[in-house]
C-alpha cells in the first residue's frame, strides 16, 4: 500500500479533528476534514484548513459533513470516492459534550447527545465500509473518551453514556471487519481541559428548575468543583496535540501492526488499566469460542 493514504476525519471544523486533519496531511496523507455548514457557522474553519494547505503545501481538503444528516454524509463519501477512487481511513471523531445533573436533560437532549456521538458513526460507517471491504483493506479510527471505564466525575453522564456506548460499538465493529481486511484503532484521549472546545462549547440541560435544585441544593458547589478538579488533575505540560501525534502513527503504522487501542491521558484516570483488563477478557472469549482469528485483520493481499 502507498504511503499516502485518502483519510475522511469526521467533526474536523475545530479540537481533536482538526488538529488531526492537519498532522495527517503534513504527514503526507489525502486528508478530508469533515465540516458541517461549510458556507456558514464554519466558513472560517474551511478558509484556515485552505490556507494551511496553502502555506505548509499539504493536501488537506474540506468537505461538507453534517454527521447527524444521512444524506450529508452519503454526499461527502460519494464525493470522495468520486475524486480519489476509494478512502482507506475513516476517523469517528464528531461529538458534543455535555454538562450538568443527568435529571435536568430531557429524554430529548439524550438523544440527540447520542445522534451526535454514536449514531453518527453508524451512518459513516454505512457510507463507507462497502467501498473499503470491495478493496479488502481499511483502517477505522474511533476517537473514544477515558471517561468510558476510567474516573466518572459528576454531572458529564449524558456524555460518558455516549461515549461508553460509542466504545462498545468501536469494539463490536472491530471482529465483525477483520475479515474484511479492514483494522480497528480506538484512541482513548483523557479529559483535556484546554486545547478543545469540549467544556468551553458543552450543552446545558434544558429543564433548568430541575438543574437549579442541584445548584442550590446539597449539590451546591459540586459542579464548580467537578470542573476544577479535573483541570488540577491534568499536567501543566499537556498538549491536546497529542492526541493527533497518536492518530498519525497508528495510520503510519504497517498493515496487521496497529494496536487496537492508544490511551492518550495525561491525568492517569485508570482507563488504561479497566481497558486492559476488558480488552484481555474480550480476547480470551474469542479464543474459547474458536474465533480467534477475528482479532486479527486478513491480509486479503496474501490470499
Amino acid at each position: 500500500m502507498s504511503t499516502n493514504q485518502v483519510i475522511l476525519i469526521s467533526g474536523a471544523s475545530s479540537g481533536f479533528g482538526a488538529l488531526a486533519a492537519r498532522a495527517l496531511a503534513q504527514s503526507g496523507h489525502t486528508v478530508y476534514a469533515g465540516v458541517r455548514d461549510t458556507n456558514g457557522r464554519n466558513l472560517k474553519a474551511v478558509a484556515d484548513a485552505a490556507n494551511y494547505a496553502g502555506q505548509h503545501k499539504v493536501d488537506l481538503r474540506t468537505v461538507e459533513l453534517d454527521v447527524q444528516n444521512e444524506a450529508s454524509v452519503e454526499a461527502a463519501v460519494s464525493s470522495i470516492i468520486a475524486e480519489t477512487g476509494h478512502i482507506d481511513v475513516l476517523v469517528h471523531n464528531a461529538g458534543h459534550m455535555s454538562f450538568g445533573p443527568a435529571e435536568a436533560f430531557t429524554p430529548g437532549q439524550f438523544a440527540q447527545l447520542y445522534d451526535v456521538n454514536v449514531l453518527s458513526t453508524q451512518r459513516l460507517n454505512r457510507a463507507a465500509l462497502p467501498h473499503m471491504r470491495a478493496a479488502k483493506r481499511g483502517l477505522v479510527v474511533w476517537i473514544s473518551s477515558s471517561s468510558t471505564r476510567g474516573g466518572t466525575p459528576p454531572f458529564l453522564s449524558p456524555y460518558f453514556a455516549a461515549k461508553a456506548a460509542m466504545d462498545s460499538l468501536a469494539v463490536s465493529y472491530a471482529s465483525e471487519l477483520t475479515r474484511w481486511g479492514i483494522e480497528t484503532s480506538i484512541i482513548v484521549p483523557g479529559a483535556f481541559t484546554k486545547g478543545t472546545n469540549h467544556f468551553a462549547h458543552s450543552g446545558r440541560p434544558a429543564d433548568e428548575a430541575r438543574a437549579s435544585a442541584y445548584v442550590d441544593g446539597p449539590y451546591k458547589g459540586v459542579s464548580e468543583q467537578a470542573l476544577q478538579g479535573l483541570a488540577s488533575l491534568e499536567p501543566a505540560d499537556a498538549d491536546a496535540a497529542e492526541v493527533a501525534v497518536a492518530i498519525v502513527e497508528v495510520v503510519g503504522k504497517p498493515f496487521g501492526k496497529r494496536p487496537f487501542r492508544v490511551h492518550i491521558d495525561p491525568s492517569q484516570d485508570g482507563a488504561e488499566i479497566v481497558n486492559g483488563v476488558a480488552d484481555r477478557v474480550r480476547a480470551e472469549m474469542f479464543r474459547r469460542i474458536g474465533l480467534e482469528d477475528l482479532l486479527v485483520p486478513a491480509n486479503l493481499d496474501a490470499c
